[in-house]
């Protein structure tokens, strides 16, 4: 049983399907892609915990998953706790995995690296605060993903629109105000997997964002082999594993982000107990020939992964997320000749024609190319203007 229906889901149902499993997807959008793929449709609110229980009851499912759909994840470890399925933790940690608020909490009582951050459970509370807040900081819905409702606000006029957006983004009305951590290089955001409470599988990425975007803090491209520091992935590995060793975790797939601050720090932003949007775990199966997807599966139905190790990338591998610069109809996708060698999959995902939004959030993305360079610096060259090699065409 799969909460969503995103197509980050095909695989997951092309994976399960393999298996000679059958796949029933539930959400409230009887059009979302992936319900063309799998077996049966259920018109279930991934946010409705009792109706999805009854409906995996019903279905006598053997397994559960809310693969790159954050809003679900609370939701499946629920279903899976009650009925003794597989999953990568407890309920209550779940929960504190999933709400900005508590995981921001766990991590300063337990002492790890924390920004600083106040929390508020509507707008009205933070503008009450607005003259008291250390600028810059960041402003974002403690229950969102994609990026969506998140704003850097450098002054207190900058205050009120930067909450109206993170309110209309947020599930429960609560909001987190941030201290703004300045990443010295690049951030990262790319996938972990567990086996047993053991972190076998550990990556980083190169995340890259396009400041000409209308939200310059969605990610717009991502990289690997990473960049930061040995270090840091060092100390970043063993404070992912005390984590999970805090959480009591088990086994499955993670999405983490992560930093490294100009202060020298190094810090988990995010750790959430499903794979990530944007097609990070099909990257990595790219990059490194690892199958998280098959083994995140494989483990919810409560079978035994296959052999899981940190990735050894095979090249420099890049991943770009097609996005519009503006509001408007998409006519082509343009790619000039001297890149077009490096690409080695294109998924456009609309046609001449479609309507397309500005990068508001990655749920404004039209598609993905997949890229393969010989060396660093061309990877550093192609990644460093994108925009002047790819390019949406609207009108």
């Amino acid at each position: 049983m799969l909460l969503g229906g995103l197509r980050y889901l095909l695989p997951v149902i092309e994976a399960a399907h393999s298996m000679g499993h059958r796949v029933v997807t539930c959400d409230y959008l009887p059009g979302n892609i992936a319900h063309r793929y799998s077996d049966e449709f259920r018109n279930v609110s991934v946010m409705d915990k009792e109706a999805a229980l009854a409906t995996a009851k019903e279905l006598n499912a053997d397994g559960i998953m809310s693969f790159a759909v954050d809003p679900g994840v609370e939701t499946a470890s629920y279903v899976a706790e009650q009925l003794g399925l597989n999953f990568q933790g407890s309920y209550e940690s779940v929960r504190i995995l999933q709400n900005k608020d508590l995981f921001r909490r766990f991590l300063a009582e337990h002492g790890f690296n924390v920004p600083g951050a106040f929390f508020f459970n509507n707008a009205a509370g933070v503008m009450k605060k607005a003259g008291e807040l250390p600028y810059p900081v960041i402003v974002k819905p403690v229950d969102s993903a994609g990026s969506k409702g998140v704003s850097r606000v450098d002054n207190a006029d900058e205050l009120a629109a930067a909450v109206g957006y993170a309110a209309e983004e947020s599930h429960n009305g609560r909001i987190i105000v941030e201290e703004f951590l300045e990443a010295a290089g690049h951030s990262s955001d790319s996938e972990c997997f567990t086996v047993d409470g053991k972190l076998m599988f550990c990556s980083f990425s190169d995340q890259r964002f396009d400041p000409r975007a209308e939200n310059p803090f969605t990610p717009s491209a991502y990289s690997w082999p990473p960049t930061m520091p040995d270090w840091a992935q060092q100390e970043l590995r063993s404070e992912l594993q005390r984590l999970v060793n805090l959480l009591g975790l088990r086994t499955g797939i993670y999405n983490v982000e992560t930093r490294v601050a100009k202060n020298g720090k190094a810090y988990i932003m995010e750790m959430s107990p499903r794979g990530g949007g944007n097609r990070l775990a099909e990257m990595l199966r790219i990059a490194s020939g690892t199958d998280l997807i098959r083994n995140a599966v494989l483990d919810a139905l409560g079978e035994e992964t296959g052999k899981i190790a940190d990735p050894q990338y095979r090249g420099y591998l890049a991943e770009v997320i097609l996005h519009a610069s503006s509001d408007g109809v998409f006519r082509s996708l343009e790619v000039e000749d001297g890149k077009q060698k490096a690409v080695i999959e294109t998924d456009l995902w609309v046609k001449p024609g479609d309507k397309v939004c500005g990068f508001k959030g990655a749920n404004n993305a039209v598609g993905t190319l997949v890229l393969r360079f010989d060396t660093r610096e061309e990877l550093e060259d192609a990644m460093a203007d994108i925009p002047s090699w790819c390019k949406i065409v609207t009108e």
